[in-house]
């Protein structure tokens, strides 16, 4: 099911998820670490099973608790201990309802306190198990990066999903687990002063793929590094990881948030449907699905989700529920017309929704493919004077011949020459232009921003094609 969120902007919780709040480091202050994860923001945790009596007791704080939930497994350190009992009783206690994933399981290679062949055998053994209950992993990888990744694969590990959690490998190896689905989790280790390498994978993988955690007791971030670590800090590392993006730290917890509920299912399946949605210090509106062209690259036809929000339409909002989604504008640098479709297939809403904007101060920019003189028969750049301020159109290619194979028009390599005429209109009713390109494999990158720049006059974007918002 889902429904239009009319309210502008709710704040957005965080989820640990990867706390071991079972441990005997909180066994005298439990309800009071709980309760001030709350009040920081942290809506849910994940309450991590380590060894048999620590996932016996997660499972025992998740039922006792609405917003704990557990994994259960056992670290390669305490596999030397396991034996088929131990299996059983594991298996058993991932039926509850609110065990979410297994784990965390997986390989040590660094203090090595289980010997290598036996860690191997288990972590085969657990991967089963969660094919066999249908749950995703939690990983433990330390200094075992190739054997990880060898396993996941050779196990079939991408059909259960999972995240490899406290990542310590490079950009590379973080490559190849998202290949196969799984999610990254970072720790306050982001927040150290000498964590440059971690910082850069932060920054070069997609926000869509990561998770933030704690790790408690373990790992406390700046400006608690030192003390025992606990729930409540895990905002620490969002705080970081906006500042690596350039997100505001609502932006990551909600996209953190939404990416936990797609992974291990917390919190229900239902998604708003955004109308008007705030990314960093812009709010953008979502009027219409329906496109002039089939870009290969669109991430809709895997997704409609854009930074944590959901823009799959159940019809096309009119005036007055464009409006109360807004609500008020004022806090906004802009007002931007996107959205998982073209939104000048709309033009008499544009106009309508952009001059109420103008009456209220606001800049309005429009983010289109620069298709509208052919779709509505005629210029509409006169009327979009005085009314827009910024607009950026989609170029995305060098030549008629690559538009067509990557944004696949309906009106054939035509489409590319009415692209570029329209940005040369646009210089005549409206102050500031960018043309605009996805950087897929292939693209002239170089030859495209030549275009822009020299033959048409505006300025150039290149977007990572990996990157959506």
């Amino acid at each position: 099911m889902t429904h239009f969120l009319c309210n502008l902007y709710n704040f957005s919780m965080l989820i640990d998820t990867h706390a071991h709040i079972e441990m005997k480091e909180f066994d005298t202050d439990r309800d009071e670490v709980i309760k001030r994860a709350k009040e920081a923001g942290v809506g849910y945790l994940i309450s991590v099973g380590a060894n048999l009596a620590g996932s016996i007791k997660a499972v025992e704080l998740a039922e006792r608790y609405e917003n704990v939930y557990a994994s259960v497994g056992i670290h390669p350190h305490d596999v030397k201990n396991m034996d088929e009992a131990t299996f059983q009783t594991l298996r058993d206690l991932a039926k509850s309802a609110k065990v979410v994933a297994i784990g965390e399981i997986g390989l040590d290679y660094f203090k090595e306190f289980s010997p290598r062949e036996l860690q191997i055998s288990r972590f085969r053994e657990f991967l089963s198990l969660a094919k066999e209950l249908k749950k995703p992993v939690i990983i433990h990888d330390r200094d075992a990066h190739e054997d990880t990744l060898r396993i996941l694969k050779e196990e079939g590990a991408s059909a259960i999903g999972g995240v490899v959690h406290c990542f310590s490998g490079d950009y590379d190896f973080a490559k190849e687990i998202m290949k196969l689905g799984f999610y990254i989790s970072f720790t306050g280790v982001i927040t150290f002063p000498k964590a440059d390498d971690a910082r850069e994978v932060v920054r070069n993988i997609p926000i869509e793929r990561i998770l933030v955690e704690t790790d408690s007791p373990y790992l406390a971030p700046v400006p608690h590094r030192g003390k025992r670590n606990e729930p409540a800090f895990v905002k620490e590392i969002a705080r970081t990881i906006a500042e690596v993006k350039g997100l505001s730290l609502d932006d990551v917890a909600r996209i953190t948030t939404m990416n936990v509920k797609e992974l291990f299912g917390i919190d229900g399946a239902e998604k708003e449907v955004k109308l008007a949605y705030p990314i960093r210090d812009s709010l953008y509106l979502n009027i219409t699905n329906r496109c002039t062209n089939q870009c290969a690259f669109c991430a809709k036809f895997r997704s409609y989700t854009v930074k944590g929000h959901y823009l799959e339409l159940s019809h096309e909002p009119d005036f007055n529920e464009v409006i109360a989604a807004i609500g008020d504008p004022s806090r906004y640098k802009e007002v931007v017309f996107c959205g998982y479709g073209e939104p000048l297939i709309r033009l008499d809403l544009v106009k309508e929704v952009a001059k109420w904007l103008k009456s209220k101060g606001l800049k309005v920019r429009i983010n289109t493919d620069g298709l509208a003189n052919l779709v509505h028969g005629r210029n509409i750049l006169p009327e979009l004077k005085g009314l827009v301020d910024s607009i950026s159109v989609s170029l995305n290619a060098e030549s008629a011949e690559r538009y067509v194979k990557i944004c696949r028009p309906p009106q054939g390599e035509a489409a590319y020459d009415a692209v570029k005429a329209f940005i040369k209109e646009a210089k005549n009713y409206i102050p500031d232009i960018q043309a605009s390109i996805v950087a897929l494999p292939g693209v002239p990158v170089e030859r495209c921003r030549e275009i822009a720049e020299k033959e048409l006059g505006v300025k150039f974007r290149a977007r990572e094609y990996n990157e959506v918002g």
